[in-house]
This record gives structure tokens, C-alpha cells and sequence, in this order.
């Protein structure tokens, strides 16, 4: 289902008092999807009704500066790819991973956030200190995500990788017994285990596969300059420092 989410304003002549002077100066509504299930990245607001998130305040304010109106709807993850690549929405934001092998049939923005992979077992698990002490335990993890296909490659076989939906999916699967962990992206983990899964969980093992997210748009899009030039306005005038705070806390110049 869509919702209109935001109104981007006119690029005025504050905009290149900004140094975004090669903006698109006509809005243009677009059609914009994320992953209802990403948190803190894009989560449901229970009270209002709204997605709210990091990637929702990066979305609006690059909206904004780059001139362009959005609607947005969600999905599950693993249809998001496909949907920007077949040009059925036009820009993609849901803590989306940059490869090679996705740029070869979407175009990517600049990267906005660092990330990686991590393991996270249930608080009584004294057994699992990296990737290889997993080999025989069942895994929960996201289907289309980057850290499913990290797991075939190294585990394959020696382990019973369990694709979910949801993020949510995999955190009950490990909270109800029916996954020994989960594997999937560092700030997601870190976020579950100190909210829901706080007591009852905990985040093992180094960081693997740095990553870096970008924003997602149909190959050969015109917007892919816009938004660069406005996150790197954001970075430039603290208002990325502001959001990422918001989510984060403090941020360490990513």
C-alpha cells in the first residue's frame, strides 16, 4: 500500500547557497520503497501509523534537497531489488548493501552508512565466538540479504541456514529455540539485543564483511547525482550528524 510521505520543497536559491547548484529544480513525484522490518533503519510507528527510521529521515531531507516529491510504500527485502530493477518503484532505501554484483542491474548513490555482519546467540550460550563455532547449529538469517549468501559461502552444508522474511522472524526463531542464532547486518543485531532481546541476548565475534549501504535507484536514473550531492551537503553542514545521533547516538565520522 502506498502513503505519501513528503512534500519536497522547490530547490530555491538557498539550495546552491548549499552548493547543490546542478539539482533538478522541478519536482517530480517518485515512488519509493523500503523494508517495514529494519530497525531503527525503517520500522512502523505503532501510534501514528508512519515509517519511521535513520533511512526515513535520510530519504526525506535528500527528497528535499534534491527537488523531488516521493510516495512511499514497503515490502518484504528480498523483492526490493527486482522491484527497482524492472522499474517498478523508482528509488529503494532499506539499509541496502553495495555490490557488484547489484550494480550490475541497479545504480547505487554514494555509500551513506558502514556496516557489516554479526552473530547474535541467545544470553546462556557460552559456545559461539565466531563463524566457524556455528558449523552444525541451525542459523537465522534474511532472505535476500547479504549475510545468507555470506553463510552459504562459508558454511554451505555444515550448517542449517534458515532464510526468514523478517527481521522480526529470526529474532523469535532464536528467542523460541528453533534457531541456535541469527547472522545478519551489525547495527540491526546490536539494535534487537538492546531493545527486545535485552537480557536474553547478546552480540558475539568480530565484525565480518565491512559493508556500506547506498541508496538504490533504476539503472541510468537522473536523480543518482542529486541525491549524492545531497548527502554530501548533509555530511557537510551537520545534518547527517544530526540524524545519525537521533538513531545512534553520537556519531564517530562513518
Amino acid at each position: 500500500m502506498k502513503r505519501h510521505v513528503k512534500t519536497a520543497a522547490l530547490v530555491t536559491g538557498i539550495t546552491c547557497g548549499l552548493g547543490l547548484s546542478s539539482l533538478a529544480v522541478a519536482n517530480e513525484t517518485l515512488d519509493v520503497v523500503t523494508d517495514p522490518s529494519f530497525v531503527p533503519f525503517e520500522m512502523m510507528d505503532q501510534e501514528t501509523g508512519e515509517m519511521v527510521g535513520f533511512d526515513m529521515d535520510i530519504i526525506a531531507e535528500v527528497a528535499e534537497r534534491a527537488g523531488f516529491d516521493y510516495e512511499l510504500q514497503t515490502m518484504d527485502f528480498n523483492g526490493i531489488i527486482p522491484a527497482v530493477q524492472t522499474g517498478n518503484v523508482d528509488i529503494a532505501i532499506a539499509g541496502i548493501t553495495i555490490t557488484e554484483e547489484r550494480a550490475q542491474i541497479v545504480d547505487f548513490s554514494d555509500p551513506y552508512y558502514d556496516s557489516g555482519l554479526k552473530i547474535l546467540v541467545r544470553a546462556d550460550e557460552d559456545g559461539v565466538e565466531e563463524i566457524s563455532d556455528l558449523e552444525g547449529k541451525t542459523i537465522a538469517t534474511k532472505v535476500g540479504s547479504t549475510s545468507y549468501d555470506f553463510l552459504q559461502e562459508n558454511l554451505g552444508d555444515s550448517a542449517d541456514i534458515t532464510p526468514y522474511p523478517g527481521s522480526s522472524d529470526m529474532y523469535m526463531a532464536l528467542l523460541g529455540g528453533s534457531a541456535d542464532a541469527v547472522f545478519y547486518d551489525a547495527p540491526n543485531v546490536a539494535y534487537f539485543a538492546q531493545t527486545r532481546g535485552e537480557g536474553r541476548t547478546k552480540v558475539v565475534g568480530p565484525l565480518y564483511e565491512g559493508q556500506q549501504y547506498g541508496i538504490v535507484f533504476v539503472k541510468g536514473s537522473e536523480w543518482v547525482e542529486p541525491a549524492n550531492e545531497a548527502l554530501a551537503a548533509m555530511r557537510e553542514d551537520g545534518t547527517y550528524d544530526d540524524i545519525h545521533a537521533k538513531w545512534f547516538g553520537d556519531t564517530d565520522d562513518e
